[in-house]
């Protein structure tokens, strides 16, 4: 779906979240979001879902049914609305499409609500500790993906914690530092190891051996450990000695107890090397994730995935896509496929969850895969976008519309893909805007009630929303 605020500019006007019409103050028992008149839809509770938090519950419902001049939300002062004395008894099903920085804060506080949640995130990172290990070993990015695990990990008890602790740890930034610290891990004797019991031990020991065998056995590839991530170690190890992404992330889940329905699925499984390509509305292509989103130099860096810093895109973005990471042709564009398992979540949970973060390096990666789009278009549940509170350098001047189209234009594969491309409309993708309180991206509510947006929804915390689900 094209859409002027994706192209080089917008002269579209925008309207603030503040200058809804709200009828609270936050602290009132109850309140009403009205749309404009051109809004003849409404939504009815055939499966209705809740947001929670000590103070107020809304009641929402995610089923359009018949004709209405406008849309409520009604707030009640309860505590809780499941009405379980366990928050995991009866819990939704969630899927959430993320990268793996932005949404890790909404995981620690929504897993204490909910463990039914799959995380699909993308393989295609190439910055930081991730690049060094993926230009020497090759393979799929894993950062995201231990990123996740790790936020899902258990903290039960002190030998969770020291696990945690040592697969969350990075190196030193000073080489020869990172290498000696690294041989004082690998060979179990750094503090590190304190509270790991030995049969934990020996087993993260045995794929870190194995990451370091396969550093040596590229000797022409001199290996940095600057920075270097102990669980992207792990993670590549297992990887390469499973032969198979899947097998690490189940190893690294069962290491760190993870619960069994907490799901961390790479979008595409696969042991090959992804590059994530975009082109620009003037024709320009980038070549890598971080290169479009975080550009720096130099290979091994510490980055600040939620800066803004980076100087601004010549362009705005037009598409993402998957390129050959053979040669140098910046033209060869390659269609991978989906990971089964994904498709198979999608046709199952009760809610599908666009997160916030890098809108075109984390979330689209993950959307412009052949299948997704047919499956979300087809399902009737909760579809709802966690909405960034600031730009960044990817979506600049952005308004929340804008988003909704970058989105629609990813799962329909609008530019690019013409054989397969799709022709459904943005409600069918998504049908509820959650937007942070005092967010800096303007709802530009017209164009979001063009768009058959109904739903939009101001928070103070995503988690207690997403937990009550149905």
């Amino acid at each position: 779906m094209a859409d002027s605020c994706l192209g080089p500019s917008s002269s579209k006007p925008t309207t603030l979240f503040s200058q809804l019409s709200i009828h609270t103050s936050w602290t009132c028992p109850s309140f009403s979001l009205s749309l404009p008149s051109p809004c003849n839809f409404s939504f009815t509770a055939k499966k209705p879902f809740f947001f929670s938090s000590s103070s107020s519950s809304f009641l929402m419902s995610s089923i359009p049914n018949g004709p209405s001049n406008s849309t409520r939300f009604i707030a009640q002062n309860t505590h809780c609305s499941s009405g379980s004395s366990s928050p995991h008894n009866n819990q939704p099903s969630l899927l959430v499409f993320s990268g793996g920085t932005a949404f890790n804060g909404v995981v620690e506080e929504l897993k204490k609500l909910t463990t039914g949640v799959a995380h699909v995130l993308p393989v295609s990172d190439d910055g930081g500790s991730t690049a060094e290990i993926v230009r020497v070993l090759g393979g799929p990015a894993v950062g995201d993906i231990r990123s996740r695990c790790l936020r899902l990990s258990d903290q039960s008890t002190s030998e969770a914690l020291a696990v945690r602790t040592l697969l969350g740890y990075r190196l030193p930034l000073e080489a020869q530092v990172a290498k000696s610290e690294w041989y004082d891990i690998v060979e179990g004797q750094h503090p590190l190891w304190k509270g790991v019991s030995k049969p934990y031990r020996e087993t993260i020991r045995a794929f870190l051996v194995y990451f370091q065998d396969q550093i040596l056995r590229h000797a022409d590839e001199l290996f940095s450990f600057s920075n270097g991530s102990i669980g992207n170690f792990f993670f590549a190890g297992a990887r390469i000695f499973f032969r198979s992404l899947d097998a690490a992330i189940f190893l690294f889940s069962r290491v760190s107890d993870i619960p069994t329905d907490s799901l961390v699925l790479p979008v595409i499984s696969t042991n090959d090397r992804l590059t994530l390509g975009c082109e620009l509305w003037d024709g320009t292509i980038i070549r890598g994730q971080n290169e479009i989103s975080h550009p720096s130099k130099g290979s091994v860096q510490t980055i600040d995935k939620g800066s803004s810093s980076a100087s601004a895109l010549p362009a705005r973005i037009k598409r993402m896509f998957y390129m050959s990471s053979e040669g140098c042709n910046l033209l060869h564009e390659v269609f991978p496929s989906v990971n089964p398992t994904v498709f198979e979540k999608l046709q199952s949970v009760d809610c599908i969850v666009f997160a916030m973060g890098s809108l075109f390096t984390s979330i689209c990666p993950s959307l412009v895969l052949r299948g997704i789009g047919e499956i979300i278009s087809s399902r009737w549940c909760p579809k709802v976008l966690l909405l960034n509170g600031t730009p960044d350098r990817e979506t600049s001047g952005f308004t929340a519309s804008c988003f909704v189209t970058a989105i629609t234009d990813a799962l329909n594969r609008t530019y690019g893909d013409p054989e397969n491309c799709l022709k459904n409309t943005p409600n069918q993708y998504i049908n509820t805007i959650l937007v942070p309180k005092d967010g800096q991206i303007p709802v530009d509510v017209e164009v979001l009630t063009a768009q058959r947006i109904f739903h939009v929804v101001c928070l103070w915390h995503y988690a207690f929303f997403l937990a009550e689900v149905r």
